[in-house]
């Protein structure tokens, strides 16, 4: 007979490694220091600030483009199946 905490065990690893309950795992983000750099990495891909402290990113012509100490430039679909939402502010 297999203990409680064995079972449980387990159960949590095989949920890691299906990356969740329901097996949609979230992409890993890709962090760049400059626009240039994500470009290179994602060409067919919009490249966009994510502000880590928010939850949120800003595309290129918004006012907190690539401002703040708490972001970086990653690509928008990496962004987006992270679970990090659009900022609606400044959009031109």
């Amino acid at each position: 007979m297999r203990s409680p905490i064995a079972g449980s065990t387990l159960l949590l690893a095989a949920l890691t490694a299906l990356g969740g309950a329901d097996g949609a795992g979230a992409q890993s983000l890709t962090p760049f220091r400059s626009q240039a750099q994500a470009q290179r990495y994602c060409p067919d891909d919009v490249v966009v600030w994510l502000d880590f402290a928010k939850g949120i990113y800003y595309a290129r012509g918004q006012k907190l483009y690539g401002r703040g100490f708490e972001g970086s430039f990653v690509c928008r679909e990496e962004a987006r199946s992270s679970g990090y939402r659009r900022s609606l502010l400044g959009l031109r």
